[in-house]
């Protein structure tokens, strides 16, 4: 076999035993580590064994991933999984802080507006995809939250209700229903499943499976960026609200705005970061602008 093989079968087996986390935690730091594996032999390092780790590299490959332009907040995700292997293989002190590698700060500045304003969800096929994109759209949510939703627990009469268990970080919410759109799509969501007490993952699939069938259902109707839905979502939102673009809509910035605007534009946000299901009212910067 070849050296990115036996590598990722090392990496595999660390992985086998240490089963920490959930089941989606799990699959996505699999991931990332053989996708580190497999960059690590496509820049000429011949490890086969991952108990063989240096920093030198790691610090190769996430040179490699800022030269492909990953945001800091990408690059610190995987460095955060990075650490959590080098941990299991009692190698926990090889990457040093973030700064001493040159990981540079998260910024939530937005260089560009990443809002999905007008999917076109034609092509997708499979109708309970269909309908958590839907949700997406209408509501704001998260892609897993979409899938893990009860339709029936979570509707509220004028607002749904998002238990923590479908939420990242164990946060749950609620977010009002203010449209007849929002109202149309949860009674369809209703309509679909057979029992009150299902999510719109069909019944004979785990969430990993329900989450393959959605990345190949999205990718072949040639949609991508999907998390634009929540931008779209809080920029929507941020209008209703205030009266006003968002500043990344070309809405006036808050050094432009008057005390009473200020105060308008900060209720806005507090709202926001609720209903979007965040802990700082900072993160509504890289949904709308500042």
């Amino acid at each position: 076999m070849g050296i990115r093989h036996d590598l990722q079968r090392t990496i595999y087996q660390v992985l086998q035993h240490n089963r920490d986390g959930s089941y989606a935690t799990q699959h996505d730091r699999k991931h990332i580590l053989f996708k580190f594996a497999e960059d690590l032999v496509s820049l000429g390092y011949a490890l086969r064994d991952i108990k063989g780790l240096k920093e030198k590299h790691i610090v190769s490959v996430i040179k490699f991933w800022q030269s492909k332009n990953l945001s800091n907040a990408t690059i610190k995700n995987r460095t955060a999984v990075l650490r959590h292997l080098c941990a299991r293989i009692n190698k926990p002190n090889i990457i040093s802080s973030n700064n001493k590698i040159g990981i540079g700060k998260r910024t939530y500045i937005p260089i560009k507006n990443r809002a999905l304003h007008a999917p076109d969800f034609s092509k997708i096929t499979d109708p309970y995809i269909r309908i958590s994109l839907e949700l997406q759209r209408t509501f704001g949510l998260r892609r897993e939250e979409s899938l893990k939703i009860k339709p029936w627990q979570a509707d509220k009469g004028d607002h749904l209700s998002l238990q923590a268990s479908w939420c990242k970080g164990g946060r749950s919410r609620d977010i009002p229903i203010r449209t007849d759109e929002q109202r149309y799509w949860l009674d369809q969501a209703k309509n679909l499943i057979q029992h009150k007490e299902f999510s719109l993952i069909p019944p004979q699939k785990s969430y990993i499976q329900q989450r393959y069938l959605y990345d190949k259902q999205v990718t072949r109707a040639g949609l991508k960026n999907l998390h634009g839905l929540r931008h779209a979502y809080a920029q929507r939102r941020y209008k209703e609200l205030t009266g006003r673009e968002a500043p990344i809509n070309g809405g006036l910035k808050s050094s432009n705005l008057n005390t009473e605007q200020k105060q308008i534009d900060y209720q806005a946000r507090m709202i926001l970061t609720e209903e979007l299901g965040h802990g700082r009212v900072q993160i509504t910067v890289n949904y709308l602008g500042r």
